[in-house]
């Protein structure tokens, strides 16, 4: 199931992942951290169905244009394109708030 990057996923910076999901939600391409992990790639596939019934609003029709789920130290950030779901799993290094 790994591979090449066929969609350049590779040079993101901190990646330190990816998924390429079909829509019936077979893995189709994975590496790093993502790689051959059908259970993450199952649970963003409930997520992205989810999120697709969510009509912020009404008066546009189109769905989401990217998701992003953000943990402590990583984040996911997934888009449709092409009848295919792409997740790249990134470090995430919040930044201090400005205090004054």
């Amino acid at each position: 199931m790994s591979g090449p990057g066929p969609h350049n996923l590779e040079r993101i910076p901190d990646q330190v992942g990816y998924l390429i999901i079909n829509e019936d939600g077979a893995v189709m391409s994975s590496s790093g951290e993502l790689e051959n992990d059908e259970r993450t790639a199952s649970v963003i596939m409930s997520m992205v169905n989810l999120a697709c019934k969510v009509k912020i609003n009404p008066d546009k029709p189109d769905t989401f244009k990217r998701l992003s789920v953000v943990f402590e130290d990583f984040m996911y950030v997934v888009t449709i394109s092409s009848h295919k779901i792409y997740v790249c799993k990134r470090k995430h290094m919040p930044q201090e708030p400005v205090t004054a």
